[in-house]
């Protein structure tokens, strides 16, 4: 059965209008960006058909276009659609990020980098610089490795902070295997740039954890700080 078919008061399009975004399921949001099913399902239909393959929204945002064209109806068209709404939902909330005190606004921090790195297949160690009043200067990404290590040079920090003028620092980098425990590692590394950082007297508010679908995790909200 069509959409169109369906009580009013039970499409997605007609709910979204009615009862905001939240109130919908990811099948139903997903179902208003496909707009039309294939033969034989509706546009809800196909969305959970995406949503059960690939397992998550997350997981669909990350997919190759190779294997986004392997599901009946997926094309060129809308997986450029797809990336589109991706990139421009990273902006939006860049934008928020520079408009606002990072320090006090750890749920868009955590929204960003999410989307920013939580599902890459290689390990990636990012800075967020602030200014005076812990507004966003610009983001770097310092550091990429392999999956299983990192080489962060203190040195290389302390010049990229220097050349941002940064009063303060969020530092980020996400875990491919999933898990968000921090390592000895981590927390070594963690404390080393902090004391570099503190000889030219920038501030490293947190370090983030970032790994899969799980809350990010919080250095500072953890006492590692």
């Amino acid at each position: 059965m069509a959409i169109t078919d369906w009580p009013e008061n039970e499409r997605p399009r007609e709910r979204l209008l009615k009862q905001g975004a939240a109130a919908l399921a990811d099948a139903e949001l997903l179902a208003i960006f496909l707009r039309v099913g294939v033969k034989g399902k509706s546009a809800v239909d196909l969305a959970r058909d995406l949503l059960t393959h690939f397992g998550s929204l997350n997981a669909l945002f990350q997919a190759g276009v190779k294997e986004f064209k392997t599901i009946p109806g997926m094309g060129n068209a809308k997986y450029a659609q797809l990336q589109a709404v991706r990139e421009m939902a990273k902006r939006a909330l860049g934008e928020e990020l520079a408009a606002r005190d990072l320090f006090g606004a750890p749920k868009a921090v955590r929204d960003w980098l999410r989307l920013k790195i939580a599902h890459l297949p290689h390990e990636t160690f990012v800075a967020l610089w602030l200014d005076t009043q812990n507004r966003l200067l610009a983001h770097d990404e310092l550091f990429q490795g392999s999956l299983s290590q990192t080489s962060v040079y203190p040195r290389e920090v302390v010049k990229q902070a220097l050349t941002r003028n940064a009063a303060a620092v969020i530092f980020a980098h996400n875990h491919p295997s999933g898990a968000t425990e921090p390592s000895r590692a981590d927390e070594a590394l963690t404390a080393e740039l902090k004391q570099a950082l503190a000889l030219v007297d920038v501030k490293v508010l947190d370090h983030f954890i970032v790994a899969g679908n799980a809350p990010p995790m919080s250095f500072a909200e953890c006492g590692l700080l």
